[in-house]
């Protein structure tokens, strides 16, 4: 919990009555909602609850049907994103709006106010460096957006909206991709922000213990309603998930034994380069055996997503060896890995993995579409993919009426379930899994964590790639440590896995860990 009294503060916001429709869909019913100056507010609720709509509506991208809306006691009407800044309301969105052929520097600045009359990138990159330092958000000033991780775009676009000077400032899933010493950063920099320049935060978190940790109060929405408002010194996890989802939810693993198989993907020595050309992986080993999850822990931008595309056939090598089942395909094409029964989720399921413009019956046969009873001959059999789709829905727990309806149209739970049942279909030996539950709410997560628990216990190998450390350990039998492009860690007991020590590996201390 911040350290800010912040109980008798004066409210900074206060939102009234507000709705929200689209077309039939009521996304936020009659919501009340307050903000104390100075306060870290945690905002809490299933995709789909409304809060990211309702904080739309407070950061000028959404106009509410219904409802208004005082800062600091005065009637106020927000007719857009920059008449919020303006008005020092800023929000960081889960998906950045950033512009990726720009550089970080230039994304900083474009559209500033405050930007330099003449922009050199030398001088805007000089003060990028000044911005980074003073919040504790490492990026580099020169690197183009396109070339960075979904974790180093999130640090940017947090960046960006701090230089813009924002009083009330809406974090949505702020610490998602930063690990352990990173997250401990930001928040001090939130209470920093809080505490000493009166500035009132938003923290949208699924981590419910970090959300109590850092803020003062919590808020709940369900199904576009609000379910309450509470101290955070008043509640637990456990009672905050029953409010948010009407049900309990195990927080932890039920540790199955099971009996491990061959060596299912051996990765010997891999080495490749990133997408400026830059060393990206350095001799990286790694095995994992039929029915064991291997967990790999890193922050974003040491390699993960290298890794990821080099053991799907995605990215080529320069040096190194990968086997599966037995199979050589360290020179193989992404279509070859599939064939050897290689499933793969990646980091971005909308960019990556499914096909937005395309029906949930198309993305749920991607990987079938070429075999029957999908295909007989030349022929794609539509009642057969209509079945198969049905039948991948159903086995997944996706709740849908109408398969022919667009993928675009499912939450971001329903969007990975079925992303996930997809790949597990195609994964006969080996799933490599990359962030599989970020920005999941907590039931969302829970039932796509308890998929790849159930597909471990028949015999697939699965590579777990997360920078949410607390996932990793959770789920993992075994884990890696990827620094640099390096393992510089493995931690091969469960039982002994520990937090603070992985934590030192990701952040660079390279102390050997057995």
């Amino acid at each position: 919990m911040t350290s800010t009294d912040s109980g008798n503060a004066p409210l900074a916001v206060q939102m009234r009555g507000i709705v929200k429709r689209f077309d039939d869909l009521v996304a936020v019913n009659d919501v009340d909602f307050d903000l104390r100056a100075g306060e870290v507010h945690a905002l809490l609720g299933e995709n789909g609850a409304g809060k990211t709509t309702l904080m739309n509506v407070l950061s000028g991208l959404l106009r509410p049907d219904r409802g208004h809306i005082l800062l600091n006691g005065e009637p106020t009407r927000i007719r857009s994103p920059r008449d919020a800044l303006r008005r020092g309301i800023g929000m960081v969105h889960q998906h950045y709006r950033l512009v990726h052929g720009f550089t970080v520097a230039e994304n900083i600045h474009l559209g500033w106010d405050a930007s330099p009359t003449v922009l050199t990138p030398a001088r805007i990159e000089e003060r990028t460096r000044e911005l980074s330092d003073r919040f504790h958000l490492d990026v580099d000033p020169a690197a183009r957006i396109w070339q960075l991780s979904v974790g180093e775009q999130q640090r940017v676009a947090i960046l960006r909206t701090l230089a813009r000077g924002a009083r009330i400032l809406i974090l949505d899933e702020p610490t998602a991709v930063l690990a352990p010493g990173e997250t401990d950063k930001l928040f001090g920099m939130i209470r920093q922000l809080s505490s000493e320049s009166g500035r009132t935060i938003v923290f949208i978190s699924h981590k419910l213990e970090e959300a109590l940790e850092i803020s003062d109060r919590v808020t709940v929405l369900r199904g576009g309603r609000h379910m309450g408002t509470h101290a955070a010194e008043d509640c637990t996890p456990r009672m905050l998930s029953q409010e948010m989802v009407g049900r309990s939810i195990e927080f932890t693993r039920q540790r199955e034994p099971v009996e491990l198989g061959e060596n299912a993907l051996v990765a010997e020595a891999l080495s490749t380069t990133d997408d400026r050309g830059l060393p990206a992986l350095r001799e990286v080993d790694v095995t994992v055996r039929a029915g064991e999850i291997v967990g790999v822990a890193g922050v974003a931008g040491n390699g993960q997503r290298e890794l990821s595309e080099t053991l799907t056939g995605l990215r080529a090598l320069t040096a190194g060896r990968i086997q599966v089942g037995g199979q050589d395909l360290s020179r193989a094409h992404a279509r070859d890995f599939l064939a050897a029964g290689v499933g793969h989720i990646p980091e971005d399921r909308y960019a990556s993995g499914l096909v937005l413009t395309e029906s949930i019956e198309h993305n749920a046969i991607l990987r079938a579409f070429q075999h029957p009873p999908v295909r007989r001959g030349p022929l794609l059999i539509q009642g057969a993919a209509r079945r198969f789709a049905r039948m991948l829905a159903k086995t997944v727990g996706l709740s849908i009426s109408d398969v022919s309806a667009p993928v675009r149209s499912l939450s971001g739970g329903n969007a990975q379930r079925l992303l996930t049942g997809r790949e597990l279909n195609a994964s006969a030996r080996v799933l490599v899994v990359v962030h599989p539950t970020r920005g999941l709410d907590i039931g969302a997560i829970e039932e796509v964590q308890q998929v790849l628990l159930r597909a471990r216990a028949t015999g697939v190998a699965i590579l777990l790639i997360s920078e949410d450390l607390n996932e990793v350990m959770r789920l993992s039998d075994r884990i890696l440590v990827l620094y640099r492009g390096a393992i510089v860690g493995e931690f091969t007991d469960p039982e002994q896995f520990n937090l603070e020590e992985i934590g030192l590996l990701m952040g660079g201390a390279l102390a050997a860990a057995s």
